[in-house]
C-alpha cells in the first residue's frame, strides 16, 4: 500500500521539481531592462545574465544525463538543486553586477533537472505509466514559463528584480522538500556503473562554450571579425574530436551510436529548428509587448503586466499534453511531432504577418504552447522507446542540450537582426520586427517540411514480412 501510494505521488513530484526549470528561466530576457538600470550598466552587457546561465547550462546538462544513468539518482537531484538555490540567493543578494553573474552561472544548473527527473520516471513508475510520464516532464518548462514570467511580471513591477529573485529561491526550497520526501532513496541498484568519461564531459563542455558564446556574442564583436570567426573554427575543432572521442570509447559521455536510429536522428534534429523558433518568438513576442507604441508595433505594456503574454503559452502546453495522453495509443508519436511543428508553422506565420495588436500577441502565444507541447511530448518519448534504460538520461540530455543550442542561435539571430534596424529612439524598427518573425516562421517551415516528408517516406516504404 506505502509503495502504490509512493508511486502515485512521484510523478508529481517530479513536474514539481522539474518546475524549478521554468521558475529560473523566466528571470531571463523580461528582467534585462530592470536590471540594466539596477545594476548601473549598459543594456548590451546586461544580456550576459543570459549568456553565462546559457554556457552553463548547454556544459552542465549532459553531465548531469550520464550521471543520472547511474545510481545515484537522488543524490543527484537534490545537489543540483541546492546549488540553484545558492545561486539564486547570491543573485537577490549581489551589490554588484560581477557577483550577480556568479549566481546565475550556479543557476544555469536548471537546465540539467528535467533530464535528471526523467531518468527517475523511467526507473521508478509503473511500465504503463512511464511513456506519459516521461511527456508530462517533458513539456513541463514550457508550461510553467507560461506561468513563471506573469509572476515574475508581478513581482518586478510591484516591487523590484530581487524579489522574484527571492521567490525563486524560496520555490526551489519547495521543490527540495518534496524531492527528499517523495522521491525514493538511492543507491539504485539497477543504474550504471560505467566509468565517467571525464575527457568527454570537458571536451564537450569546452566545444558548447565556445560555440555558445561566439553566437551570443557575435552581435558585439561583429560576424565577420577574427574573435567570432576563430571561435566558430575553435568550436568545430572541439566538437569533431568530441564526436571522434565519442564514436571510439565503449562507455562515452553521450552514445551517439544512437544517431543510427531514424526516431533518434528526428527527435534531436527537430529540438535544434523548433529551440530557435520558440525563442525567436518568446523575445520577439516579449519585446512587443513593452515597447511603445510610437514604435508602430508596441502595446507599450508595463513590466508587471508584459509577463502575461506569456500565460496562454502555459495554456497550451499544459492542454496540449494533456490531449497528448488520449490520442498516443491512437496516433504515433512519430506522427505527432510534425502535428505538433505544424501548429508551430501556422503560430509563427501568423505572427510574422499580425503581432502589432495585443490579441494577436496572445493568439500566437496560445498556438506557440500547443505546438511546443506536442512536440515536446513526442521527443523524449521517442527517444525513451528507441535506446536502453542505461542510456536513457545521457540521450534525453543530449537532445536538451540541442534544444538549449538551438535558442541560442535564435536569441543570437533575433538580436542581430534587430541591432541593424535600431531605429533613433533606441528601439527597433517595425522592419527589423517584421524580419526577425519571418526567420522564425522560415524555420518552421522548414522544421515541419523535414518532418512531413520523413513521415511520408516512411509509410511508402514497404514493410518487410
Amino acid at each position: 500500500m506505502a509503495e502504490q501510494k509512493t508511486q502515485s505521488r512521484l510523478v508529481p513530484a517530479l513536474v514539481y521539481a522539474a518546475l524549478s526549470t521554468a521558475i529560473v528561466s523566466s528571470l531571463g530576457m523580461l528582467l534585462v531592462p530592470s536590471i540594466a538600470t539596477e545594476m548601473h550598466v549598459s543594456v548590451s552587457t546586461a544580456q550576459w545574465m543570459l549568456t553565462l546561465n546559457l554556457l552553463v547550462g548547454a556544459i552542465a546538462t549532459p553531465v548531469m544525463g550520464r550521471l543520472s544513468d547511474g545510481r545515484h539518482k537522488k543524490r543527484l537531484l537534490m545537489w543540483s538543486l541546492v546549488i540553484i538555490l545558492i545561486g539564486s540567493i547570491i543573485a537577490a543578494m549581489a551589490p554588484n553586477f560581477t557577483i550577480f553573474l556568479i549566481g546565475r552561472a550556479l543557476q544555469g544548473l536548471t537546465y540539467g533537472i528535467v533530464p535528471v527527473t526523467i531518468s527517475l520516471a523511467r526507473r521508478y513508475v509503473a511500465a504503463d505509466k512511464v511513456q506519459f510520464s516521461i511527456s508530462s516532464l517533458s513539456v513541463t518548462v514550457s508550461t510553467g514559463i507560461g506561468v513563471g514570467y506573469p509572476l515574475t511580471g508581478i513581482l518586478a513591477g510591484l516591487f523590484d528584480f530581487r524579489f522574484a529573485f527571492w521567490f525563486a529561491a524560496l520555490f526551489v526550497v519547495s521543490a527540495l522538500i518534496v524531492v527528499a520526501r517523495i522521491v525514493p532513496d538511492g543507491p539504485d541498484e539497477q543504474g550504471s556503473s560505467d566509468p565517467f568519461d571525464y575527457v568527454g564531459a570537458g571536451s564537450l563542455g569546452l566545444g558548447l562554450g565556445v560555440l555558445l558564446l561566439a553566437v551570443s556574442e557575435g552581435p558585439n564583436w561583429g560576424w565577420g571579425s577574427t574573435l567570432t570567426i576563430g571561435a566558430f573554427i575553435l568550436a568545430a575543432l572541439v566538437l569533431a574530436l568530441w564526436v571522434r572521442g565519442a564514436l571510439r570509447k565503449q562507455y562515452p559521455l553521450v552514445n551517439l551510436r544512437v544517431f543510427r536510429n531514424a526516431e533518434v536522428l528526428l527527435a534531436n534534429a527537430t529540438a535544434i529548428g523548433l529551440g530557435a523558433a520558440l525563442y525567436i518568438g518568446f523575445s520577439m513576442a516579449s519585446l512587443v509587448a513593452q515597447a511603445p507604441t510610437s514604435t508602430g508595433y508596441g502595446i507599450a505594456l508595463p513590466v508587471f503586466w508584459a509577463g502575461f503574454v506569456m500565460l496562454p503559452l502555459s495554456v497550451g502546453s499544459f492542454a496540449a499534453n494533456r490531449l497528448v495522453r488520449r490520442l498516443a495509443h491512437r496516433i504515433g508519436l512519430a506522427t505527432l511531432l510534425p502535428i505538433g511543428a505544424g501548429i508551430v508553422m501556422v503560430s509563427g506565420t501568423m505572427l510574422w504577418f499580425a503581432h502589432t495588436r495585443l490579441w494577436e500577441v496572445l493568439l500566437g502565444m496560445l498556438l506557440f504552447g500547443l505546438g511546443m507541447g506536442a512536440s515536446y511530448a513526442a521527443m523524449p518519448a521517442l527517444i525513451a522507446r528507441s535506446v536502453a534504460t542505461e542510456e536513457l538520461g545521457s540521450s534525453v540530455s543530449f537532445n536538451q542540450v540541442l534544444r538549449t543550442v538551438g535558442s541560442s542561435f535564435g536569441t543570437a539571430v533575433s538580436a542581430a537582426v534587430l541591432a541593424a534596424h535600431m531605429g533613433p529612439d533606441q528601439h527597433s524598427s517595425g522592419a527589423g520586427i517584421s524580419l526577425s518573425f519571418q526567420i522564425g516562421a522560415i524555420l518552421c517551415m522548414a522544421v515541419f517540411a523535414s518532418l512531413l516528408v520523413h513521415f511520408v517516406a516512411t509509410r511508402m516504404r514497404p514493410k518487410v514480412a
